[in-house]
């Protein structure tokens, strides 16, 4: 009768003792911390005397005086994703200098002294809330409106009837000092972004303009001045809203009208034209040849896009991938 055992060969038998030995002695970092305890750092501002000791190598290498160096020269969305790091960052993140500088840059038209008066009247004297709660267009990016409508094509031989679904954009980059590029385009947002600046040249097709944004209701007045035989100045109305707090990431377009202007107005500057056509009537026009027209088409929401998210981004899918984007 034969036996119901496994005979396993001698070097098979060595081979498996290694194996098990290897999966029951394997590192495990996580199990290295436990009884460890890290003191918490002393928040910015601190009266304390008692000496704190920061167990992590950075600080030990890295001295408060550089950090805050560093920190200084981030934008404050990169300081926000800093104080999500450890507990010394986001004490260090609060220091109140920092959340002024990025205030005094993003809100610049309104002056210095006018901007110290709304912090004290309305955020508690707070940099950082001011920063926060208070409407304002975002320079680190551009906002991008994706328009598509169905155009009908030619009918072949009375049997089929096409339909195009055609699709354009409109994009607006801000800058802190009131004036901002416009350009309505086909391209997409990753080909347009590498010359929406002020350094390109005329034959890329952007305009500039100056806007003011309204202290009250969260609505911006923009107006950009086309030049040529017949110049034309278009005017911008937009609401500022965003998905969270201090986002700022959506606009809403409320008006989009063209009007004519005469020879006077249409020598003037791009610094000069908003306060030109700032009292208006959206009817108005000052030359006979060139109505006033209230466009209705192609008045989708922006949807801002940072500079590092432009080449990701869904805006850049094809209308037979995407024939239809919803902003939310």
């Amino acid at each position: 009768m034969t036996s119901d055992a496994l005979n396993i060969p001698s070097e098979l038998e060595s081979a498996l003792r290694l194996r098990t030995v290897q999966y029951f002695i394997t590192k495990r970092p996580w199990l290295d911390l436990y009884g460890v305890h890290v003191r918490p750092v002393a928040p910015f501002g601190s009266t304390s005397s008692k000496p704190q000791f920061d167990p992590a190598l950075i600080h030990r290498s890295l001295p408060d005086e550089l950090l805050f160096e560093v920190f200084a020269r981030m934008l404050p969305y990169d300081l926000g994703r800093a104080a999500c790091v450890c507990r010394k960052w986001r004490y260090t993140v609060r220091n109140p200098v920092f959340w002024r500088n990025a205030c005094l840059k993003a809100w610049q038209t309104a002056g210095v002294i006018e901007n110290y008066r709304i912090l004290q009247s309305k955020y508690d004297g707070s940099w950082r809330k001011m920063w926060l709660l208070r409407s304002r267009v975002r320079t680190d990016g551009i906002y991008v409106s994706r328009n598509t409508y169905i155009r009908a094509g030619i009918a072949e031989w009375k049997i089929t009837n096409p339909v195009h679904i055609v699709c354009y954009f409109r994009y607006i980059r801000f800058y802190p000092s009131g004036r901002f590029l416009y350009k309505n385009s086909s391209q997409k947002l990753k080909d347009v972004a590498k010359y929406m600046n002020f350094k390109s040249s005329k034959a890329d097709g952007l305009y500039r303009g100056t806007y003011t944004l309204s202290m009250t209701d969260d609505k911006i007045e923009a107006a950009v001045l086309y030049p040529g035989t017949l110049p034309t100045v278009l005017r911008i109305r937009l609401r500022l809203r965003g998905t969270a707090i201090g986002a700022n990431n959506r606009m809403d377009l409320l008006s989009l009208v063209t009007s004519g202007v005469n020879d006077e107005e249409g020598s003037s500057t791009e610094e000069d034209i908003l306060g030109v056509v700032e009292n208006w009537r959206d009817d108005e026009t000052h030359n006979p040849d060139i109505p006033a027209v209230s466009h209705k088409r192609g008045m989708t929401p922006f949807v801002f896009v940072p500079f590092e998210e432009v080449e990701q981004s869904v805006l850049n899918l094809p209308p037979e991938k995407m024939d239809y984007f919803v902003t939310g």
